[in-house]
């Protein structure tokens, strides 16, 4: 926020600094061009999402740490991104990384979709090491749920929803998405049960499959950071709990009314096999299912070519077929 502007908000209410009790924290900011944005959608943010913070920018405006569960004493919260010319814009779920133990919403790297008129609701789920699965999955479905049930306070548009995530985030995006419908992953975590948390596109980046397969295919270094990660996850390593290690692999959900797939995955990739992407593709493709399989050569487990103007366009030609 340095060398930000901000116009008629006392500084200790920024960003939750010293937050009033039950009163969301707004940041009205001028936009690049000077306009500002009206008072009314700020307002009516405040009065929808107490404890909430949003900014406003020239492109897209944030909302930050909407409440849309607790689960035992555990607060669940998720960020929208919304843009600002943009009406009834199309709603993506993002899922962050981090091994299942680590890692936040806040971590989000798809503001270049947001410029292209999407919104996307950067969620947080119970890491392994407060909840094991199928708790992740429960609260990305709740969150799914919860943000159906609000689509018409927003703007967005939440009859179609795509989910997309990375690393640990790109496995439980898979998984969402091959269980429209399954009621031992669906959970009621955040109510809103009326509304249903299916996904109709699943953009995968280097995400897990199969964990019956996985550890047969890493390298060392991915072996040093998988067993110990999928102890965590399910209790165990995939041997020693193969009913649950089946149960947490989308490959073993995959059916003929599985949503679009597109999947991105480094060939150089030393912490998850390229082979999971491969398995997930290939299932697809047994059963005549829409998946495309996005290649980076050379790149390893993340990075800028990921995001970069090549792939940020696969993703948003793919986005706007299935869910614009």
């Amino acid at each position: 926020m340095a060398g930000s502007r901000v116009a008629g908000i006392p500084r200790g209410l920024i960003f939750g600094i010293q937050p009033l009790a039950n009163l969301a924290t707004m940041v009205l900011m001028k936009t690049r061009l000077g306009s500002r944005v009206g008072l009314g959608r700020v307002a009516l943010a405040a009065a929808l999402f107490v404890g909430a913070g949003s900014a406003v920018g020239g492109e897209f405006t944030v909302m930050k740490d909407i409440k849309f569960a607790e689960v035992d004493g555990h607060e669940l919260k998720l960020d929208l991104y919304l843009p600002n010319e943009a009406k009834n814009s199309p709603l993506v779920v993002w899922v962050h990384g981090g091994a299942w133990r680590r890692g936040s919403k806040s971590s989000m790297p798809l503001t270049d979709l947001v410029r292209e008129g999407f919104a996307i609701a950067s969620v947080d789920y119970r890491l392994s090491p407060v909840a094991k699965f199928p708790a992740a999955i429960h609260d990305i479905k709740g969150a799914i749920r919860f943000l159906r049930a609000k689509q018409g306070e927003h703007g967005y548009n939440a009859k179609k929803i795509a989910i997309a995530g990375a690393s640990a985030g790109g496995h439980l995006v898979a998984l969402v998405g091959t269980t429209n419908g399954h009621e031992e992953l669906e959970g009621d975590v955040g109510g809103n049960l009326d509304q249903s948390s299916a996904v109709q596109a699943i953009v995968s980046y280097y995400g897990a499959s199969n964990f019956m397969t996985i550890l047969g295919q890493s390298t060392p270094h991915g072996l040093s950071v998988r067993v110990p990660a999928l102890e965590l996850f399910i209790g165990g390593r995939p041997e020693d709990a193969p009913e649950l290690a089946r149960l947490a692999s989308p490959v073993n959900h995959v059916d003929e009314n599985d949503p679009p797939l597109l999947l991105i995955h480094g060939d150089q990739d030393p912490q998850m096999p390229i082979n999971q992407s491969h398995e997930l593709h290939g299932r697809y493709k047994e059963l005549g299912l829409e998946a495309t399989f996005e290649v980076v050569h050379g790149a390893a487990h993340g990075g800028k070519a990921f995001h970069d103007a090549r792939r940020v366009g696969i993703v948003n030609r793919f986005l706007d077929r299935w869910v614009r």
